[in-house]
């Protein structure tokens, strides 16, 4: 795992702003990564020269988020043997993201692509991170430590909540 990397691809510029989260979630595990726009559409070519060269690059997982027809994520996974998670993402041209996760999920047979939650780029980030932790012990005690963190901020919620006399 020592130098294998995250591809973040997205359709356009105005998607950054929902997938630098993903950007965010492997920071925080310091997994190398990289970010660029790659639209199924408008750069047929770039898309593929991408997605078939990920393996040669050392892209080890890919993150690809589109709204819309939302076909980047699919596209991408028939193109390489790299694991594809995809980002719906609910754009000025989309049914509320409804059709982009619905573009994204409903892969055929041979051509899977996880998907995540519309807009859910922060875990798509994490769920690179834990199949990433398969082949590593030190990122799955990291991971184990982040899921305590996240189990110790809802009890310190419950305790906060219960210990409050004015609700």
């Amino acid at each position: 795992m020592s130098n294998v990397k995250v591809g973040i691809i997205m359709g356009s510029q105005s998607d950054l702003s929902v997938m630098k989260c993903a950007a965010e979630a492997l920071k925080q595990f310091g997994i190398e990564y990289e970010i660029t726009i790659v639209s199924a559409h408008r750069t047929p070519d770039r898309m593929v020269e991408y997605a078939r060269s990920a393996v040669e690059r050392n892209i080890g997982i890919i993150i690809a988020g589109a709204g819309g027809a939302a076909h980047l994520p699919g596209m991408v996974a028939s193109l390489s043997v790299v694991p594809v998670i995809g980002v719906p993402v609910k754009s000025s041209n989309s049914l509320d993201g409804w059709d982009s996760l619905l573009s994204i999920a409903q892969m055929p047979r041979g051509i899977p692509v996880a998907t995540v939650a519309v807009d859910g780029a922060y875990n798509a980030g994490i769920l690179a991170i834990e199949m990433l932790a398969v082949a590593s012990n030190d990122l799955r005690s990291k991971l184990m430590d982040y899921k305590k963190g996240l189990a110790d901020k809802v009890e310190q919620m419950v305790r906060e909540v219960e210990n409050n006399p004015d609700l």
